[in-house]
C-alpha cells in the first residue's frame, strides 16, 4: 500500500543557493566567519567544507529548535562553531561578548524560516 506523506510530517530542510553562496566566499581566505542566519545549518556545512582555514564560526539564530538542529548538523566541526541565540541585529554586541574585533565574512538572509 502506497503512503504519501501528509502536510504534518516533517520533511529534511534543504538549504537553497548553496552554489551562489560558495562561489561569493570562493578564494577567500575566511578565518572567523558569522552566520546571522543559522537555520539548520545547511549553509554553515558548506562554508565550513569549503573553507578548513576557518577557526571561529559564530552561527545565530532566534529559533533554539533551529540551534539544536544546526549541532547535530555541524557536529562535524563542533571545536568551531559557536551557537548563540539571538538576534542578528545585535551583531555587534555578540562580537563583543566574544572578543572578536575582525570578521573575515558574513552570511544573512532577510526572511522567514522554520526549523521542526
Amino acid at each position: 500500500m502506497h503512503r504519501s506523506k501528509s502536510s504534518n510530517e516533517k520533511r529534511p530542510h534543504t538549504s537553497i543557493m548553496v552554489g551562489e553562496v560558495l562561489q561569493g566566499f570562493e578564494g577567500a581566505n575566511l578565518k572567523v566567519f558569522y552566520e546571522g542566519t543559522l537555520g539548520a545549518g545547511g549553509h554553515a556545512a558548506a562554508i565550513l567544507e569549503a573553507h578548513p582555514e576557518i577557526e571561529r564560526y559564530i552561527g545565530c539564530d532566534k529559533d533554539p529548535q533551529a540551534l539544536a538542529i544546526a549541532a547535530k548538523t555541524l557536529e562535524k566541526w563542533k571545536d568551531k562553531v559557536e551557537f548563540v541565540q539571538g538576534n542578528f541585529a545585535d551583531l555587534g554586541l555578540h562580537l563583543e561578548e566574544r572578543g572578536i574585533k575582525e570578521v573575515d565574512g558574513f552570511f544573512l538572509i532577510w526572511g522567514c524560516h522554520r526549523c521542526n
